[in-house]
């Protein structure tokens, strides 16, 4: 185990924060067609325009990308397995169950509202199934998620047997995530809602330190499990609900960037929590950045991205594992 000392806090988090900055900054001027700083910022021309559109669309990669990762973190701490991520306990299934309602019934225009609503609901469904007495077990966390996200993905499946082609259409670019015709309007509601999941994480940082070894080594040195669990949970649900308000559902970002911060910065969560905030903000704005230009003048979503880097990722870390040099830890 890497012990963490004042000095990894600091160069750390540090480190992290300039990336996720630096990203911002940069892409909205990277792409095609490429865009002069200077001329963008001096006048009201073409490029000026075209940075009011790419620079809403930077922050809200960086905030769906912060909430993602950091409710990734949490929940493998939560759970105590590796390959939890905010898919697995069903509150990102809850989002696209919302939304796929409102493309359905004509109502896209809502379907972000309709997707935070819906991942709310189910992470209270989850909740409430998962909860023991005045414990939440991992096993039956797990368990309610993953039934929570099969129903959801059943329903999702009935309402897709009797959309129409235009329907369907919407219903697969949705799944696939992305941050098309992103505005600044559109990113507000997800920029206030991500603060309070994240801060709720934060809270419990040191908590999950104990908890990601079992309950009674947690109760042992003086921490409140329910009360920790609770809040982690809760913070993780409010920050998953948001960013696939904001993004869609985004996949690989709550299990890639976790485990590679965690090769990297060892497992303590007093700055692991934060520095996935700002490592995964930075790399949906560099996977954003790609989909717009790989194949342009048309775009990829963002999605499809995190997907094509996420799978060859688990390959390796598989093969890593096995010869028993895995990153979890």
């Amino acid at each position: 185990m890497i012990r963490l000392s004042r000095t990894r806090m600091v160069v750390g988090l540090a480190v992290c924060v300039v990336l996720c900055a630096v990203a911002i900054l940069v892409a909205p001027f990277v792409g095609k067609p490429w865009i002069d700083p200077w001329r963008a910022l001096g006048q009201d021309g073409v490029e000026a325009r075209i940075l009011a559109l790419r620079l809403p669309r930077a922050v809200a990669a960086a905030i769906a990308g912060a909430g993602l990762a950091t409710a990734g973190t949490t929940l493998q701490a939560l759970v105590r397995n590796p390959l939890a991520d905010p898919y697995t306990l069903g509150i990102a299934g809850g989002a696209s169950l919302g939304a796929v309602l409102t493309i359905q019934v004509g109502l896209a225009v809502v379907a972000p509202l309709a997707a935070f609503i819906g991942a709310a609901a189910a992470a209270a469904l989850v909740y409430r199934f998962a909860r023991v007495g005045r414990s939440l077990p991992p096993a039956t966390l797990l368990l309610a998620g993953v039934t929570v996200s099969l129903m959801c993905s059943a329903f999702i499946m009935v309402i897709q047997a009797f959309a129409d082609w235009t329907e369907s259409y919407k219903m697969a670019r949705w799944f696939m995530g992305g941050l098309d015709a992103t505005t600044f309007d559109k990113v507000l509601p997800s920029a206030c809602a991500m603060p309070l999941g994240l801060g709720l994480m934060f809270a419990v940082a040191r908590d999950l330190n104990a908890l990601s070894a079992n309950e009674d080594t947690a109760a042992s040195v003086g921490v409140s499990v329910l009360r920790a669990t609770s809040l982690a949970y809760g913070g993780a649900a409010i920050a998953i609900a948001a960013a696939v308000a904001l993004a869609g559902p985004v996949g690989f970002v709550g299990l890639l960037v976790p485990h590679v911060l965690r090769a990297l910065l060892g497992p303590d969560h007093r700055l692991l929590l934060p520095a996935s905030a700002f490592a995964g903000g930075a790399f949906v704005v560099a996977c954003d950045v790609l989909a717009r230009t790989l194949v342009y003048p048309r775009a990829l979503p963002v999605g499809v991205i995190t997907a094509l880097m996420g799978g060859p990722f688990f390959l390796i870390l598989l093969v890593r594992s096995r010869r028993g040099t895995g990153v979890w830890g």
